[in-house]
């Protein structure tokens, strides 16, 4: 059984700034985004409410996937949360 990959987007808590990025330990990392271990742009504007996220079979896949959500617009990130999340829900609970 192979590894699986996550592409995922976070958002703070009026959802206002958005973070996309990828990991092979989904809940390890949005854990350390939680916990601020993670520094930079996320501790920096608190952003650690996990609203979306994608599981790849490969590591190139998972990096392609997540350039691509990052060159979207902003309006692509939100119409992609909302088709899988429109309540906004923190799924970190639910991994």
């Amino acid at each position: 059984m192979g590894r699986n990959y996550y592409v995922y987007i976070l958002a703070n808590k009026h959802s206002a700034v958005l973070y996309t990025g990828v990991t092979n330990d989904l809940k390890r990392r949005v854990y350390e985004h939680k916990s601020k271990v993670a520094g930079g742009f996320t501790r920096k504007y608190n952003i650690d409410k996990l609203v979306y996220c994608e599981v790849l079979s490969d590591p190139y896949s998972a990096i392609t996937r997540e350039k691509q959500i990052k060159a979207g617009s902003r309006r692509k990130k939100v119409e992609l949360v909302e088709k899988y999340n429109p309540a906004w829900e923190d799924l970190y609970e639910g991994l």
